[in-house]
């Protein structure tokens, strides 16, 4: 019966062993039959959720039905065993493995020559389109087929219930087509689907209900039916973003620092074009796979697959690293821990990085990290302080440093506040704030949308690729505009306000 839950959780809760709660007291019921839409921001406890229900997490409190009967999975092979399958956000193959048996890693012992599960993997492959062929190295498909890889291997153990996390983000228009197909099959057959997304024109079009989260909680619970896309980013916006405080005054751009011109790169980038004045702030607003750090990484000249024209203050620049920092350019990178930072390294180290030689000049890399820690206000013992000792709020100051050299005149920033607590947040955003009013021009890509409207003097919206929306007055938003831009349908980027 479609009125029996398959899975129901009553009271769900999770405290992680330093205190943070994720989880409080959330109810949930995935019926066969049906797509069930699960909503949130960042934060907002989905991907807590999904690991309790595949059995990668224990829950903290509440209790778990699954076909009536109360469960408690233990490890993920028990949820794979009563018939829930997982594709998570971030692809989990082998990429030494070839397709073929990535899509049966899961599956029983001695799967290698068996010619029945080869055809049944075959025939999945053939429901999404034959996106690949079984015998191709996983690690040489993009990451389109990647995706299709990991879908069929969520198949294969004919599931009941499917859990789906954000799982178009990364494809392209065609494939995502062929994933709207598979889940209404899915659903026809009689199977259950948790579908996460953040694109909300996708929950409209294929969900039966919806349940959005944040903070933790679940804060709606609906037939989709009953719902518009205004709503759900309603919401999932909530009241936070009076949570920060938003500037009165904005720029306005008065010649170009940085003037970028039909900025492309095959499959990653549209056709893009934009300016950005000296102490101007531009906001790029963008859900995942939208294109927001791959434009901030073809600016800075770091995509060799890239084309199109930079001009920094009057000069044109080539479209590579060693040319665009020359430039003035610099670019904080999403990825801190890997890309920023060395953590083994001192903070004058660090800092020193960009302009370090032949020769290494101790006392004047003592003395600017000095001044930087002053200015920055990073809290450290002092310039031979380990990078990877200092809090993540601090730590991320500790790159901006490295890159607040004399010439540097823009800043491209990639998810700054990811990761750090409320109070470093606040600090970052106030010192992106004052570098901007110190004349730098900067670009700034947050998955916080608040952010973005607390501190932009313009916004830019992207979606696969390509900018669509250009906002020249942020005042003129709330978060939940923003969010309905971001993940809504085309008609309303053409239609809102």
């Amino acid at each position: 019966m479609v009125n029996t839950p398959l899975l129901a959780l009553r009271g769900i809760a999770k405290v992680w062993p330093n205190g943070t709660v994720a989880l409080r007291g959330v109810d949930l019921e995935v019926r066969p039959g049906r797509v069930h839409g699960l909503l949130g921001a960042n934060g907002a406890g989905k991907s807590t959720l999904i690991k309790i229900l595949a059995g990668a997490v224990p829950a903290s409190g509440g209790t778990i039905a699954w076909r009536g009967d109360d469960v408690r999975w233990r490890t993920p092979r028990d949820a794979r065993a009563a018939g829930i399958a997982t594709l998570y956000q971030h692809i989990p193959l082998v990429p030494t493995l070839s397709a073929l048996d990535n899509i049966l890693l899961e599956q029983r012992r001695g799967w290698r020559g068996d010619a029945a599960m080869r055809s049944k993997a075959a025939a999945i492959v053939a429901t999404l389109g034959d996106p690949f062929d079984l015998d191709d190295m996983v690690g040489d498909l993009p990451i389109g087929a990647r995706q299709m890889v990991a879908m069929a291997q969520a198949l294969i153990g004919d599931p009941a219930l499917v859990i789906l996390d954000e799982p178009t983000a990364a494809l392209g228009e065609q494939e995502r087509e062929t994933a709207y197909r598979m889940i209404r099959r899915l659903a026809a057959e009689g199977r259950a689907v948790l579908f996460i997304s953040h694109f909300l024109d996708e929950i409209v079009a294929l969900t039966d209900e919806v349940t959005v989260l944040r903070d933790g909680q679940a804060v709606l619970r609906a037939e989709t039916a009953s719902l518009d896309e205004a709503a759900i980013a309603a919401a999932i916006a909530g009241r936070s973003v009076g949570a920060m405080t938003r500037s009165t005054t904005r720029k306005k751009l008065s010649g170009a620092m940085l003037d970028v011109s039909d900025l492309r790169s095959p499959g990653r980038l549209a056709s893009t074009s934009l300016a950005v004045g000296a102490g101007e702030i531009v906001g790029i607003a963008g859900l995942l796979g939208s294109g927001r750090s791959e434009l901030l990484h073809a600016i800075f000249g770091a995509d060799p697959a890239a084309s199109g024209k930079i001009v920094v203050d009057g000069s044109k620049v080539t479209l590579a690293p060693e040319y665009t920092v020359a430039a003035g350019i610099a670019l904080l990178p999403e990825d801190r821990a890997r890309q920023g930072f060395v953590a083994q390294m001192t903070i004058a180290e660090n800092i020193a990085l960009p302009r370090r030689g032949t020769l290494i000049d101790r006392a004047g890399e003592d003395a600017a990290a000095r001044a930087a820690i002053a200015r920055l206000a990073i809290k450290a013992a002092g310039p031979e302080a380990l990078v990877g000792e200092l809090s993540g709020g601090n730590a991320q100051k500790v790159v901006i440093a490295k890159w607040l050299v004399p010439g540097t005149r823009v800043l491209l920033l990639d998810e700054p506040t990811a990761g750090i607590d409320i109070g470093a947040r606040t600090d970052i955003l106030e010192l992106i704030r004052a570098l901007a009013d110190d004349g730098l021009a900067v670009v700034l890509v947050s998955s916080e949308f608040e952010e973005l409207l607390a501190i932009s003097d313009r916004i830019l919206v992207m979606r696969d690729g390509a900018v669509v929306r250009d906002i020249a007055d942020p005042t003129t938003l709330d978060e939940a505009a923003l969010i309905q831009l971001a993940g809504g349908s085309q008609a309303r980027w053409e239609d809102a306000a």
